[in-house]
């Protein structure tokens, strides 16, 4: 079995206790996150190649993160993530990418991801769910953050939060590559304690 096969199975697993958890049939949740009842019939059974829109609107849809859907169960306390043992969750046309390095435990989890943003090239992003926070710090290069149809201009040294709950875009900007670390904060999913 090769290593992209693994980790297929291994998000199909997770699809489908997630959806167990939140009480949710095929179409209901295919519903919900806008995804045709074929794809995740696909995804359930490891087949398909789901792209990073598709599995940000399921992780959204079942409260829990990115990550969740896509790692296995953790091991020991202490985990050390290199960014060369990630893959890119998406590709950009001009060699842009976005590598989601790891989630935190806990009620409120917290995505980490490392981008690498082209000049002029862009990833716009749907609404995520209500509570939803992003935070970007750009380590190196200019970036701009489109949030709900305005743009904002970040520089390197800079760090931006906005409410991810409305159309937002991410741009590099400038001439040489952006560099940014991003987390997205998560509201408590379905089940956690106050």
């Amino acid at each position: 079995m090769t290593e992209a096969d693994a980790a297929l199975r291994t998000v199909a697993q997770n699809v489908r206790a997630a959806r167990t958890r939140a009480g949710l049939s095929l179409e209901e949740l295919g519903r919900r996150a806008q995804v045709s009842k074929g794809a995740l019939v696909g995804l359930e059974k490891a087949q398909g190649n789901p792209n990073l829109a598709t599995l940000v609107r399921l992780a959204d849809t079942l409260g829990i993160s990115v990550s969740a859907l896509m790692q296995g169960p953790t091991e020991g306390r202490v985990r050390v993530v290199s960014a060369g043992d990630v893959v890119p969750l998406w590709t950009g046309r001009l060699g842009s990418e976005a590598r989601l390095m790891l989630t935190t435990a806990g009620p409120c989890p917290v995505e980490v991801w490392r981008w690498q943003l082209q000049p002029g090239e862009d990833y716009p992003s749907h609404p995520h769910q209500a509570g939803v926070v992003e935070t970007m710090s750009v380590t190196a290069g200019s970036m701009v953050l489109v949030h709900d149809g305005t743009e904002h201009p970040v520089e390197a040294g800079q760090t931006v939060t906005f409410n991810a709950d409305v159309p937002h875009t991410y741009r590099g900007a400038g001439v040489e590559p952006c560099q940014l670390i991003m987390t997205v904060h998560l509201p408590p999913g379905p089940g956690a304690g106050p």
